[in-house]
Protein backbone atom coordinates (compact mmCIF):
# COMPACT_ATOMS: atom_id res chain seq x y z
CA UNK A 1 0.00 0.00 0.00
CA UNK A 2 1.25 3.47 -0.88
CA UNK A 3 1.69 5.90 2.00
CA UNK A 4 -1.11 8.49 1.88
CA UNK A 5 0.18 12.03 2.40
CA UNK A 6 -1.49 15.32 3.20
CA UNK A 7 0.63 18.31 2.14
CA UNK A 8 -0.31 21.44 4.08
CA UNK A 9 1.15 24.38 2.20
CA UNK A 10 1.69 22.55 -1.07
CA UNK A 11 2.40 25.70 -3.12
CA UNK A 12 5.26 26.93 -0.92
CA UNK A 13 8.95 26.07 -1.17
CA UNK A 14 8.77 22.95 1.02
CA UNK A 15 5.44 21.85 -0.42
CA UNK A 16 6.57 22.03 -4.05
CA UNK A 17 9.77 20.13 -3.28
CA UNK A 18 7.78 17.53 -1.36
CA UNK A 19 5.66 16.96 -4.46
CA UNK A 20 8.86 16.50 -6.49
CA UNK A 21 9.91 13.79 -4.03
CA UNK A 22 6.51 12.13 -4.38
CA UNK A 23 6.85 12.22 -8.18
CA UNK A 24 10.26 10.58 -7.94
CA UNK A 25 8.84 7.80 -5.72
CA UNK A 26 5.29 7.45 -7.00
CA UNK A 27 5.43 3.73 -6.27
CA UNK A 28 5.67 4.49 -2.54
CA UNK A 29 3.73 7.70 -1.94
CA UNK A 30 0.37 9.09 -2.96
CA UNK A 31 -1.14 12.54 -2.36
CA UNK A 32 -4.41 12.40 -0.46
CA UNK A 33 -4.81 16.12 0.27
CA UNK A 34 -3.30 19.41 -0.90
CA UNK A 35 -3.83 22.76 0.78
CA UNK A 36 -2.71 26.30 0.00
CA UNK A 37 -3.31 29.77 1.34
CA UNK A 38 -3.63 32.08 -1.68
CA UNK A 39 -1.77 30.56 -4.64
CA UNK A 40 -4.85 29.09 -6.29
CA UNK A 41 -3.32 28.88 -9.78
CA UNK A 42 -0.48 26.62 -8.67
CA UNK A 43 -2.83 24.61 -6.48
CA UNK A 44 -5.00 23.94 -9.54
CA UNK A 45 -1.99 22.71 -11.51
CA UNK A 46 -0.90 20.47 -8.63
CA UNK A 47 -4.38 19.03 -8.22
CA UNK A 48 -4.64 18.21 -11.91
CA UNK A 49 -1.24 16.51 -11.85
CA UNK A 50 -1.54 14.52 -8.60
CA UNK A 51 -5.32 13.91 -8.50
CA UNK A 52 -5.68 14.06 -4.71
CA UNK A 53 -8.87 13.10 -2.93
CA UNK A 54 -9.21 16.60 -1.47
CA UNK A 55 -7.91 20.14 -2.07
CA UNK A 56 -8.43 23.12 0.23
CA UNK A 57 -7.79 26.82 -0.35
CA UNK A 58 -7.57 28.80 2.90
CA UNK A 59 -8.66 32.05 1.23
CA UNK A 60 -12.39 31.48 0.88
CA UNK A 61 -12.77 34.16 -1.80
CA UNK A 62 -10.76 31.92 -4.15
CA UNK A 63 -13.03 28.90 -3.69
CA UNK A 64 -15.20 29.54 -6.82
CA UNK A 65 -12.14 29.70 -9.07
CA UNK A 66 -10.70 26.49 -7.58
CA UNK A 67 -14.03 24.69 -7.74
CA UNK A 68 -14.68 25.64 -11.37
CA UNK A 69 -11.16 24.69 -12.47
CA UNK A 70 -11.48 21.18 -11.01
CA UNK A 71 -15.13 20.60 -11.91
CA UNK A 72 -14.25 17.86 -14.40
CA UNK A 73 -12.25 15.85 -11.84
CA UNK A 74 -13.51 13.66 -8.94
CA UNK A 75 -11.74 15.88 -6.38
CA UNK A 76 -13.48 17.26 -3.29
CA UNK A 77 -12.90 21.01 -3.02
CA UNK A 78 -13.17 23.00 0.22
CA UNK A 79 -12.15 26.42 1.53
CA UNK A 80 -11.20 28.03 4.83
CA UNK A 81 -8.79 27.37 7.69
CA UNK A 82 -11.33 25.17 9.50
CA UNK A 83 -11.54 22.93 6.45
CA UNK A 84 -7.77 22.43 6.52
CA UNK A 85 -7.94 21.44 10.19
CA UNK A 86 -10.74 18.97 9.47
CA UNK A 87 -9.10 17.37 6.43
CA UNK A 88 -6.01 16.25 8.36
CA UNK A 89 -8.24 13.94 10.42
CA UNK A 90 -9.31 11.94 7.34
CA UNK A 91 -8.95 8.23 8.04
CA UNK A 92 -6.86 7.23 4.97
CA UNK A 93 -4.08 9.77 5.71
CA UNK A 94 -0.87 8.20 7.07
CA UNK A 95 1.32 11.28 7.32
CA UNK A 96 0.75 15.04 7.40
CA UNK A 97 3.50 17.33 6.12
CA UNK A 98 2.96 20.64 7.91
CA UNK A 99 4.61 23.11 5.54
CA UNK A 100 2.29 26.06 6.17
CA UNK A 101 3.94 29.38 7.01
CA UNK A 102 3.88 30.73 10.54
CA UNK A 103 1.30 30.52 13.32
CA UNK A 104 -1.35 29.27 10.89
CA UNK A 105 0.22 25.81 11.06
CA UNK A 106 -0.44 25.33 14.78
CA UNK A 107 -4.13 24.40 14.85
CA UNK A 108 -4.15 21.86 11.97
CA UNK A 109 -1.04 20.25 13.47
CA UNK A 110 -2.84 19.85 16.79
CA UNK A 111 -5.81 18.27 15.02
CA UNK A 112 -3.54 15.89 13.09
CA UNK A 113 -1.74 14.84 16.28
CA UNK A 114 -5.03 14.15 18.05
CA UNK A 115 -6.06 12.05 15.05
CA UNK A 116 -2.90 9.97 15.43
CA UNK A 117 -1.29 11.00 12.14
CA UNK A 118 2.48 10.88 11.82
CA UNK A 119 3.74 14.47 11.54
CA UNK A 120 6.48 15.52 9.13
CA UNK A 121 7.17 18.88 10.75
CA UNK A 122 8.37 21.70 8.51
CA UNK A 123 6.40 24.41 10.32
CA UNK A 124 8.83 25.37 13.08
CA UNK A 125 6.42 27.94 14.54
CA UNK A 126 4.24 25.10 15.86
CA UNK A 127 6.87 24.14 18.44
CA UNK A 128 8.08 27.72 18.94
CA UNK A 129 4.60 28.89 19.92
CA UNK A 130 3.32 25.86 21.82
CA UNK A 131 6.10 23.32 22.24
CA UNK A 132 5.00 22.08 25.66
CA UNK A 133 1.41 21.55 24.50
CA UNK A 134 2.49 19.83 21.27
CA UNK A 135 4.81 17.43 23.08
CA UNK A 136 2.11 16.61 25.62
CA UNK A 137 -0.43 15.86 22.87
CA UNK A 138 2.09 13.82 20.88
CA UNK A 139 2.86 11.74 23.97
CA UNK A 140 -0.81 11.23 24.84
CA UNK A 141 -1.70 10.20 21.28
CA UNK A 142 1.53 8.29 20.60
CA UNK A 143 2.06 10.42 17.51
CA UNK A 144 5.55 10.48 15.95
CA UNK A 145 6.95 13.89 14.99
CA UNK A 146 9.68 13.70 12.35
CA UNK A 147 11.53 16.98 11.72
CA UNK A 148 11.92 18.27 8.17
CA UNK A 149 14.03 21.39 8.81
CA UNK A 150 17.50 20.54 7.52
CA UNK A 151 19.13 21.26 10.89
CA UNK A 152 16.69 19.24 12.97
CA UNK A 153 16.62 16.44 10.44
CA UNK A 154 20.41 16.35 10.78
CA UNK A 155 20.17 16.01 14.55
CA UNK A 156 17.43 13.40 14.17
CA UNK A 157 19.64 11.40 11.81
CA UNK A 158 22.67 11.72 14.10
CA UNK A 159 20.62 10.36 17.01
CA UNK A 160 19.68 7.18 15.16
CA UNK A 161 21.18 4.34 17.20
CA UNK A 162 22.33 6.78 19.90
CA UNK A 163 19.19 7.30 21.97
CA UNK A 164 20.78 5.52 24.96
CA UNK A 165 23.75 7.91 24.94
CA UNK A 166 23.24 11.21 26.79
CA UNK A 167 23.72 14.38 24.73
CA UNK A 168 26.25 16.92 25.95
CA UNK A 169 25.06 19.53 23.47
CA UNK A 170 23.38 20.10 20.15
CA UNK A 171 25.26 22.27 17.64
CA UNK A 172 22.98 23.97 15.13
CA UNK A 173 24.74 25.37 12.08
CA UNK A 174 23.71 28.65 10.45
CA UNK A 175 24.78 30.03 7.08
CA UNK A 176 24.91 33.54 8.51
CA UNK A 177 22.61 34.79 5.75
CA UNK A 178 23.36 37.49 3.18
CA UNK A 179 24.51 40.09 5.75
CA UNK A 180 27.04 38.03 7.72
CA UNK A 181 30.01 40.27 6.89
CA UNK A 182 28.19 43.62 7.04
CA UNK A 183 28.63 46.11 9.87
CA UNK A 184 25.70 47.28 11.95
CA UNK A 185 25.97 50.65 10.22
CA UNK A 186 25.60 48.97 6.83
CA UNK A 187 22.60 47.00 8.08
CA UNK A 188 20.74 50.25 8.66
CA UNK A 189 20.44 50.69 4.90
CA UNK A 190 19.84 47.18 3.54
CA UNK A 191 16.81 46.61 1.34
CA UNK A 192 14.33 43.78 1.10
CA UNK A 193 15.81 42.92 -2.32
CA UNK A 194 19.18 42.34 -0.67
CA UNK A 195 17.62 40.44 2.23
CA UNK A 196 15.80 38.08 -0.14
CA UNK A 197 19.06 36.91 -1.75
CA UNK A 198 20.09 34.01 0.46
CA UNK A 199 23.62 32.79 -0.37
CA UNK A 200 22.86 29.05 -0.23
CA UNK A 201 19.17 28.18 0.08
CA UNK A 202 16.14 28.84 -2.12
CA UNK A 203 13.27 29.50 0.28
CA UNK A 204 10.05 31.51 0.58
CA UNK A 205 10.16 35.24 1.34
CA UNK A 206 9.26 35.03 5.03
CA UNK A 207 11.80 32.38 6.00
CA UNK A 208 14.47 34.10 3.87
CA UNK A 209 14.02 37.35 5.81
CA UNK A 210 14.09 35.36 9.06
CA UNK A 211 17.37 33.84 7.94
CA UNK A 212 18.82 37.26 7.17
CA UNK A 213 17.91 38.51 10.67
CA UNK A 214 18.89 35.17 12.31
CA UNK A 215 15.38 34.95 13.75
CA UNK A 216 15.03 31.68 11.86
CA UNK A 217 17.99 30.26 13.77
CA UNK A 218 16.47 31.50 17.01
CA UNK A 219 13.27 29.66 16.20
CA UNK A 220 15.29 26.54 15.44
CA UNK A 221 16.94 26.77 18.86
CA UNK A 222 13.52 26.76 20.54
CA UNK A 223 12.32 23.96 18.27
CA UNK A 224 15.39 21.86 19.15
CA UNK A 225 14.60 22.15 22.86
CA UNK A 226 11.22 20.51 22.37
CA UNK A 227 12.19 18.00 19.70
CA UNK A 228 15.20 16.60 21.54
CA UNK A 229 14.39 17.27 25.22
CA UNK A 230 17.46 19.37 25.98
CA UNK A 231 18.06 22.44 28.13
CA UNK A 232 18.70 25.89 26.57
CA UNK A 233 22.34 25.79 27.67
CA UNK A 234 22.78 22.53 25.71
CA UNK A 235 22.03 24.22 22.37
CA UNK A 236 24.85 26.04 20.60
CA UNK A 237 24.69 27.94 17.30
CA UNK A 238 27.72 28.18 15.04
CA UNK A 239 27.90 30.04 11.74
CA UNK A 240 28.98 27.73 8.93
CA UNK A 241 28.80 29.73 5.67
CA UNK A 242 29.22 26.73 3.36
CA UNK A 243 25.97 25.05 4.62
CA UNK A 244 27.46 21.58 4.12
CA UNK A 245 27.36 20.39 7.73
CA UNK A 246 23.68 20.71 8.57
CA UNK A 247 24.10 20.22 12.33
CA UNK A 248 25.98 18.18 14.92
CA UNK A 249 25.68 16.44 18.27
CA UNK A 250 28.40 16.34 20.89
CA UNK A 251 28.14 13.40 23.27
CA UNK A 252 29.36 13.23 26.85
CA UNK A 253 32.62 11.55 25.83
CA UNK A 254 33.49 14.53 23.60
CA UNK A 255 32.75 12.78 20.30
CA UNK A 256 30.93 14.93 17.73
CA UNK A 257 28.63 13.36 15.16
CA UNK A 258 27.60 15.43 12.13
CA UNK A 259 25.30 15.06 9.13
CA UNK A 260 26.61 16.44 5.83
CA UNK A 261 24.96 17.00 2.49
CA UNK A 262 24.33 19.48 -0.28
CA UNK A 263 21.98 22.42 0.49
CA UNK A 264 18.95 20.54 -0.85
CA UNK A 265 15.71 20.39 1.14
CA UNK A 266 14.54 17.32 -0.75
CA UNK A 267 16.99 15.23 1.28
CA UNK A 268 15.32 15.83 4.70
CA UNK A 269 11.86 15.72 3.09
CA UNK A 270 12.62 12.35 1.52
CA UNK A 271 14.04 11.02 4.80
CA UNK A 272 10.95 12.13 6.75
CA UNK A 273 8.65 10.46 4.24
CA UNK A 274 10.57 7.17 4.18
CA UNK A 275 11.91 6.95 7.76
CA UNK A 276 13.47 4.69 8.96
CA UNK A 277 14.50 3.74 5.43
CA UNK A 278 16.56 5.75 2.96
CA UNK A 279 15.53 6.08 -0.67
CA UNK A 280 17.67 6.46 -3.75
CA UNK A 281 18.34 10.08 -4.65
CA UNK A 282 18.94 11.05 -8.26
CA UNK A 283 20.12 14.60 -7.41
CA UNK A 284 23.83 15.51 -7.41
CA UNK A 285 25.52 14.25 -4.25
CA UNK A 286 28.08 15.95 -2.06
CA UNK A 287 31.66 15.85 -3.34
CA UNK A 288 33.93 16.76 -0.44
CA UNK A 289 36.84 17.43 -2.79
CA UNK A 290 34.95 20.51 -4.01
CA UNK A 291 35.21 22.08 -0.54
CA UNK A 292 38.78 22.89 0.44
CA UNK A 293 37.61 24.70 3.57
CA UNK A 294 34.71 24.26 5.95
CA UNK A 295 34.70 27.17 8.38
CA UNK A 296 32.93 27.97 11.64
CA UNK A 297 32.48 31.13 13.69
CA UNK A 298 30.41 32.47 16.53
CA UNK A 299 27.25 34.39 15.58
CA UNK A 300 27.39 38.16 16.12
CA UNK A 301 24.42 38.81 18.38
CA UNK A 302 25.21 42.52 18.53
CA UNK A 303 24.34 42.80 14.84
CA UNK A 304 21.70 40.07 15.04
CA UNK A 305 20.06 40.38 18.49
CA UNK A 306 17.02 38.29 17.56
CA UNK A 307 19.01 35.12 18.22
CA UNK A 308 19.50 36.27 21.81
CA UNK A 309 15.81 37.17 22.09
CA UNK A 310 14.96 33.60 21.14
CA UNK A 311 17.21 32.22 23.90
CA UNK A 312 15.61 34.63 26.39
CA UNK A 313 12.10 33.60 25.29
CA UNK A 314 13.00 29.92 25.60
CA UNK A 315 14.40 30.39 29.11
CA UNK A 316 11.36 32.39 30.30
CA UNK A 317 8.96 29.93 28.71
CA UNK A 318 5.21 30.25 29.04
CA UNK A 319 3.71 32.39 26.30
CA UNK A 320 6.86 34.45 25.66
CA UNK A 321 7.91 32.44 22.57
CA UNK A 322 4.36 32.91 21.23
CA UNK A 323 4.76 36.68 21.66
CA UNK A 324 8.13 36.57 19.91
CA UNK A 325 6.71 34.66 16.96
CA UNK A 326 3.62 36.85 16.55
CA UNK A 327 5.58 40.07 16.66
CA UNK A 328 8.12 38.67 14.21
CA UNK A 329 5.47 37.65 11.67
CA UNK A 330 4.06 41.19 11.71
CA UNK A 331 7.41 43.00 11.45
CA UNK A 332 8.62 40.76 8.62
CA UNK A 333 5.45 41.54 6.69
CA UNK A 334 5.99 45.25 7.36
CA UNK A 335 9.63 45.05 6.21
CA UNK A 336 8.59 43.29 3.00
CA UNK A 337 6.11 46.12 2.40
CA UNK A 338 8.82 48.77 2.98
CA UNK A 339 7.11 50.12 6.12
CA UNK A 340 10.10 49.64 8.44
CA UNK A 341 13.84 49.13 8.14
CA UNK A 342 15.80 45.93 8.70
CA UNK A 343 17.12 46.84 12.15
CA UNK A 344 13.78 48.18 13.30
CA UNK A 345 12.36 44.65 13.24
CA UNK A 346 14.43 43.65 16.28
CA UNK A 347 13.73 46.94 18.10
CA UNK A 348 9.97 46.49 17.76
CA UNK A 349 10.04 42.84 18.79
CA UNK A 350 12.02 43.68 21.96
CA UNK A 351 9.42 46.26 22.89
CA UNK A 352 6.45 43.95 22.31
CA UNK A 353 8.04 41.14 24.38
CA UNK A 354 7.89 43.52 27.34
CA UNK A 355 4.31 44.70 26.75
CA UNK A 356 2.23 41.53 26.41
CA UNK A 357 1.07 39.91 29.64
CA UNK A 358 3.11 36.88 30.74
CA UNK A 359 1.30 33.55 31.24
CA UNK A 360 3.42 30.84 32.86
CA UNK A 361 1.34 27.79 31.89
CA UNK A 362 -0.74 28.76 28.85
CA UNK A 363 -3.61 26.73 27.45
CA UNK A 364 -4.39 26.64 23.74
CA UNK A 365 -6.86 29.49 24.22
CA UNK A 366 -4.13 31.49 25.97
CA UNK A 367 -1.88 31.03 22.94
CA UNK A 368 -4.67 32.27 20.67
CA UNK A 369 -5.28 35.39 22.77
CA UNK A 370 -1.54 36.02 23.20
CA UNK A 371 -0.99 35.82 19.47
CA UNK A 372 -3.83 38.26 18.79
CA UNK A 373 -2.65 40.75 21.43
CA UNK A 374 0.97 40.65 20.27
CA UNK A 375 -0.04 41.22 16.66
CA UNK A 376 -2.28 44.14 17.58
CA UNK A 377 0.41 45.85 19.65
CA UNK A 378 3.04 45.25 16.96
CA UNK A 379 0.86 46.82 14.25
CA UNK A 380 0.24 49.83 16.48
CA UNK A 381 3.98 50.16 17.08
CA UNK A 382 4.72 50.03 13.36
CA UNK A 383 2.19 52.80 12.64
CA UNK A 384 4.02 55.05 15.14
CA UNK A 385 7.31 54.77 13.23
Amino acid sequence: MKKQLAILGSTGSIGTQALEVISEHSDLFEVYALTANNNVDLLILQARKFSPEVVVIANESLYPKLKDALEDLPIKVYAGHDAIAQIVESEPIDMVLTAMIGYAGLYPTIRAIKAGKTIALANKETLVVAGELINQLAHENRTPIIPVDSEHSAIFQCLTGEMHNPIDKIILTASGGPFRTMSRQELEHVTKKQALKHPNWNMGAKITIDSASMMNKGFEVIEAKWLFNVKPEQIEVVVHPQSIIHSMIQFEDGAIKAQLGTPDMKLPIRYAFSYPNRLKNQSPKLELSQYAHLTFEHPDTTKFPLLNYAYEAMKQGGNIPCILNAANEVVVDAFLKDKIGFLQMADIIADIMQQVSFIKSPSYDDYVSTDAEARRLTREKIISF
